[in-house]
């Protein structure tokens, strides 16, 4: 749970739990899911304070403001500390509805 100086955006994603592992979290930064500032990044774009990251996973999207790096994975308590969640009400409400829609059967 240490400072660092350099910190990767895939490792960064994966400490603070938006991806279940590593490799889906690179994988994403490579399909242009991962944003900062609009345009896509890389896995190996460097983590700063302060930045602000678009995340779409699946259906979900998510804006993430970095306010700590964690290098390490740690329980979702601690994680949420190093990481602002920024995403709109909307989005989170439109996410969750998905599973309240009416089941249509013949």
């Amino acid at each position: 749970m240490g400072e660092q100086e350099k910190l990767r955006i895939d490792k960064y994603l994966w400490a603070i739990r938006v991806f279940k592992t590593r490799s889906l979290a690179a994988d994403a930064c490579k399909a242009g899911r991962v944003k900062l500032n609009g345009q896509r990044i890389k896995p190996s774009t460097v983590v700063h304070v302060g930045d602000t990251y678009d995340i779409q996973k699946g259906i979900e999207k998510k804006v993430v403001r970095v306010t700590g790096l964690l290098d390490k994975r740690v329980d979702a308590k601690t994680a949420a500390a190093y990481y602002e969640d920024l995403t709109p009400p909307e989005e989170t409400y439109a996410f969750k509805r998905v599973f309240d829609a009416p089941v249509l059967r013949r």
